[in-house]
């Protein structure tokens, strides 16, 4: 009796230590179970953090190389737009290499990193040189146009000397040239009077003063006289009876030298009436050295 009850205390033992084992068993099962399952989901969200962070790195390699494009359109300098073309060629490959790297590859993913980090400094260094040579240029376009300014005042100044050294030059030609007052024409008839009638008329005559003009250089000088019909044509005698007058060639009625010195002379020059002659107004003009010094008319009835 007393070994059988001591046989079944022994068989509960047993049978306890094996659901406890059993118990044990499972909980390592479980635990191990959900261990796994939660590795997997940190695997799950370190790859949907890479992803995020390769979808930025990806966004602002794109954003550098059109950075780059910018950047060459306020620019002139050649060295410096090959300088940015092959930053940019760079940043288009580090672009691709990125594209092509799966999201679970730390490694690439760390070095590319790496590399976004370096293009984004150089990035800066010409962001800040080409501030620098827009500053430069801002400057030389405040002198250019301080430097501008100031010829144009220059031309401003020269021109208005020029203009009154012409002016000058002008009142000293005029005061070096001579001049006709007192300007009288008539008409004459075949006994020497004055006649209005056209048809009576056989001479005219032209009296003047020549103005006394110390500045005038004194010795012999010709007078041209022109007298013109009322249809404007000149009297002439002899079509190649011409002299200069403003670069063109005038024909004259007649001609008379005079020894000038300086002082007042009274002169008087005559044209003799060859030709039918209408009514009308007809002209007298005066001519010295090629400068017309008076003029005066006379209407036949």
């Amino acid at each position: 009796m007393e070994n059988e009850t001591k046989t079944q205390k022994n068989g509960v033992a047993l049978m306890v230590v094996a659901i406890i084992a059993m118990v044990m068993l499972l909980c390592a099962v479980v635990y191990l179970y959900l261990d796994g399952k939660n590795k997997d989901q940190e695997i799950e969200d370190m790859t949907q953090l890479f992803e995020i962070e390769k979808e930025e790195m990806e966004n602002e390699y794109s954003g550098f190389a059109t950075q780059y494009d910018e950047m060459k359109i306020h620019i002139s300098n050649d060295s410096l737009i090959r300088q940015l073309d092959r930053e940019k060629q760079r940043t288009q490959q580090l672009l691709e290499e990125l594209r092509q790297t799966k999201a679970t590859n730390a490694a690439e993913i760390k070095r590319l990193k790496k590399e976004l980090a370096t293009v984004r400094e150089v990035m800066r260094s010409y962001v800040r040189q080409i501030d620098s040579l827009d500053q430069v240029n801002k400057q030389l376009a405040r002198e250019n146009t301080r430097v501008r300014q100031q010829y144009q005042e220059q031309t401003k100044v020269v021109e208005k000397l020029t203009v009154d050294k012409q002016k000058a030059e002008e009142k000293v030609a005029l005061a070096s040239q001579l001049d006709a007052a007192a300007i009288t024409i008539s008409a004459r008839n075949k006994r020497g009077k004055e006649e209005r009638k056209v048809k009576n008329v056989t001479q005219f005559a032209v009296n003047f003063t020549i103005v006394k003009n110390i500045t005038v250089q004194t010795g012999e000088k010709t007078v041209y006289l022109r007298i013109t019909k009322p249809d404007g044509e000149p009297l002439v005698k002899d079509p190649s009876n011409t002299f200069r007058y403003e670069n063109v060639p005038l024909e004259y009625s007649a001609k008379k030298y005079i020894e000038y010195d300086g002082e007042q002379q009274e002169v008087t020059m005559y044209w003799d009436v060859e030709e039918y002659l209408s009514s009308g107004t007809y002209n007298a003009y005066l001519f010295v050295d090629g400068v017309m010094i008076g003029e005066q008319s006379i209407t036949l009835n």
